[in-house]
C-alpha cells in the first residue's frame, strides 16, 4: 500500500470558483465511507493505496486491442455471437478519450456544478441505435465469477455511473450492459509460459436512480466543515482513530521521538 498527500490544488473548498472534478471512483468512494472521502476531497490526504494489479491491466489491454480489430471491420466479436447479444463494437472519433483515465466521460452536473467523469472499456451498440455499456475484468478462481458480493455490487454501481454519464451525453443507452470475464485457469499440466482463460459475459440490468441523490449528498458534505460518520465497512477509520488515540497520548507523555 502507499500513502500520499495530493496537490492542494485539487482540494475542494467551499465557495470556490474553480470547478471541482468528482469522479467514477470517488462516487463509489464517498457511499463506501463518507469520513474517508471527506479526510481526501478536504484536505487532500488520501487513504493508502492498493498495488495495481498489473496481470489485470495486461488482460484490459489485450481485450481493447481485440475488440478494436472488429471495431475496424464493422462486425462483431465471436463472445458476441456466442452470447446471442446482436450488436457491434461502436466507432466514435471520442471512444479512445472515453477509455483514457483522468478524462473518460465527462459530464457537468446542473445540481452541483461537479465535473463528473469516468472511463469505460468499451462501447457495443445495437441494432437500436443504443450503446451498450462493457467492461472489462479479470479473475482466477474455481468457480465460475458472478457479480454478487461486495466487490460485484462495486462493479454494478461502476456500470450504473457509466451508462449515466453517456445519457447525460445525449446518447441513447441500453439498460443492459456487460460485463466480459476473463477467468485464469490453474488446471493445465505445465505452464509453458502461457496463461489460458474462460471467458464469460456477465449482463447487467442498469439502475441509474440513486446517482442524483449521491451528487448532492457529496455536495452538502463537502460544504460542511463538519466531518461525517464514517462507514460501517471501512477498515481505515478504525484503524486510524485508534492510532491517532495512542498516539496523542504518548506525545502528552513526551514519548514521541522527534
Amino acid at each position: 500500500m502507499a500513502y500520499k498527500i495530493r496537490n492542494k490544488n485539487w482540494n475542494y473548498t467551499p465557495g470556490q470558483k474553480k470547478r471541482h472534478r468528482v469522479s467514477r471512483t470517488k462516487i463509489d468512494f464517498f457511499g463506501e465511507c463518507p469520513r474517508c472521502f471527506y479526510i481526501d476531497q478536504r484536505h487532500g490526504i488520501a487513504k493508502p493505496s492498493m498495488a495495481s494489479f498489473t496481470l489485470n491491466l495486461a488482460v484490459d489491454a489485450l481485450l481493447k486491442k481485440e475488440f478494436d480489430t472488429y471495431r475496424e471491420k464493422g462486425e462483431p466479436h465471436p463472445l458476441m455471437k456466442e452470447y446471442g447479444i446482436d450488436a457491434v463494437p461502436f466507432v466514435h472519433k471520442d471512444l479512445e478519450t472515453w477509455r483514457e483515465n483522468f478524462t473518460g466521460v465527462t459530464h457537468i452536473h446542473e445540481g452541483t456544478d461537479f465535473e463528473i467523469f469516468g472511463a469505460v472499456d468499451d462501447v457495443w451498440v445495437n441494432k437500436e441505435g443504443e450503446l451498450i455499456v462493457v467492461d472489462y475484468k479479470a479473475t482466477s478462481k474455481e468457480e465460475k465469477p458472478t457479480l454478487e458480493g461486495r466487490w460485484g455490487e462495486q462493479y454494478q454501481r461502476q456500470m450504473d455511473v457509466y451508462q449515466w454519464l453517456l445519457r447525460q451525453n445525449g446518447f441513447k443507452v441500453s439498460n443492459t450492459g456487460y460485463f466480459v470475464y476473463a477467468n485464469g485457469k490453474k488446471d493445465g499440466d505445465v505452464f509453458d509460459s502461457k496463461l489460458e482463460f474462460e471467458m464469460d459475459v456477465i449482463p447487467y440490468e442498469g439502475n441509474t436512480d440513486w446517482i442524483e441523490e449521491r451528487l448532492m449528498a457529496i455536495k452538502e458534505t463537502l460544504n460542511s466543515d463538519e466531518v461525517p460518520e464514517s462507514g460501517e465497512l471501512c477498515d481505515y477509520c478504525p484503524y486510524r482513530s485508534a492510532a491517532g488515540k495512542l498516539l496523542l497520548q504518548k506525545h502528552k507523555d513526551g514519548k514521541i521521538k522527534k
